[in-house]
């Protein structure tokens, strides 16, 4: 999985979750070869590489012992991780979306990976304790429909879309859709608490966040919900009802796109050429979570952008970690951390492989891109929930 060695690094993690599905274990050998997969050495896997275009090395058993007593040595910051069994994965989104209108559907579907869809009809009749592993597609969780307002509220799909949410809301027995919303919200927060693991990009990651630190507040204004806000709301927002953020601003006004002061999109001062991140540097021995979710040919990833792109550091809670920043504009891409029993994941921007990402846009065509450093990191996420679990040392 080195930048060398592979060349279509995507399917590699098909092949993984294939060979899970079968029942058979895989090694994540982390920080070893850019975080390479030891297989079993069977004929099928052989030609399901081959099929798949994935390139791989047939090693003999003194080969493989060698490394891994080399990674088991103390003085490599390298660690061997045993992958047990394929997660199954839910995807929440609406129906009528396609796959290529999420990088993490699409993604999935490149590399074979099998998923399910979920919208909120499942998800608070409490059908997520069927999934190990929950993406949040690009979701506004505060019921503000994506504060869309100022640029689409004349769209006829911006139209269409609000209608079927107000209808879909008062279905499920609310008032409101930012009421609906919030339950939805709950249902997933609880998830997380009791083993689940959620990984969220773009606007599903702040919006869910401002849902939950929302609870019982109206931060709706009339065009969204049918009546104004509540009076004050900002002094009754409760941060610590949030999974990764603290001390947020809400954007007050329906006519900027934007929800909060966690995102830095308007903040940004800098290129499309030098926007870049940094993948932070781990213990894979001591720290193999956080390590596992950065195993990449390179560390350094193409930034990209999205309604929410980045993360304030003054807004993101000390038991949060950061896996990916952006030191020049001082701003965090990739964050994670524990929520009671189970884990999160967020990640800003919209699509790794398209760097303004708009409504309207054509898909990305990821056959053109099979070794994207920035995908590879939704497929670390993946495949984390196969891990056998350990006592933690840390």
């Amino acid at each position: 999985m080195d930048a060398e060695g592979q060349q279509n690094h995507l399917k590699a993690y098909g092949i993984t979750y294939w060979t899970l599905s079968k029942d058979l274990k895989v090694k994540w050998l982390l920080n070893y070869r850019g975080g390479s997969f030891l297989l079993p050495d069977t004929e099928d896997i052989r030609k399901e590489c081959t099929i798949r275009g994935v390139s791989y090395e047939v090693l003999n058993d003194r080969d493989t012992n060698q490394i891994l007593e080399d990674i088991s040595s103390p003085s490599q910051n390298m660690e061997a991780v045993v992958l047990e069994k394929a997660p199954k994965i839910a995807v929440y989104s609406p129906k009528g979306n396609q796959p290529w209108d999420d990088a993490v559907t699409m993604v999935l579907t490149f590399a074979e990976i099998p998923y399910e869809t979920i919208y909120d009809k499942e998800v608070l009749e409490d059908n997520l304790i069927l999934y190990d592993w929950l993406h949040l597609h690009h979701e506004d969780f505060t019921g503000q429909y994506g504060k869309f307002y100022d640029s689409y509220r004349a769209a006829p799909w911006y139209i269409r879309e609000k209608a079927a949410a107000e209808k879909l809301a008062k279905d499920l027995g609310y008032q409101k859709v930012s009421q609906e919303k919030l339950g939805v919200a709950l249902k997933i927060r609880d998830y997380v608490v009791g083993g689940g693991f959620m990984f969220a990009m773009c606007s599903a990651t702040d919006s869910f966040e401002i849902a939950l630190a929302a609870e019982g507040v109206d931060i709706c204004e009339s065009m969204f919900d049918g009546d104004p806000s509540e009076p004050g709301y900002q002094s009754k927002i409760d941060y610590n009802k949030t999974f990764a953020f603290k001390n947020f601003t809400l954007e007050r006004s329906p006519n900027i796109y934007e929800f909060s002061s966690i995102d830095m999109t308007r903040n940004r001062r800098i290129s499309k050429t030098t926007d870049y991140f940094t993948l932070m540097d781990f213990s894979a021995k001591w720290d193999p979570i956080p390590t596992m979710l950065c195993q990449n040919h390179t560390a350094l990833v193409k930034g990209f952008m999205g309604q929410t792109t980045a993360y304030n550091p003054n807004e993101i809670k000390s038991n949060v970690l950061v896996l990916g920043e952006n030191k020049t504009n001082s701003e965090a891409r990739y964050i994670h951390g524990i929520k009671g029993k189970g884990f999160f994941t967020f990640y800003g921007g919209h699509d790794p492989e398209d760097y303004t990402h708009r409504v309207g846009d054509p898909k990305t065509e990821l056959e053109l891109h099979p070794n994207s450093p920035g995908y590879r990191l939704i497929l670390n996420n993946v495949l984390f929930p196969a891990a056998k679990k350990k006592k933690q040392k840390t």
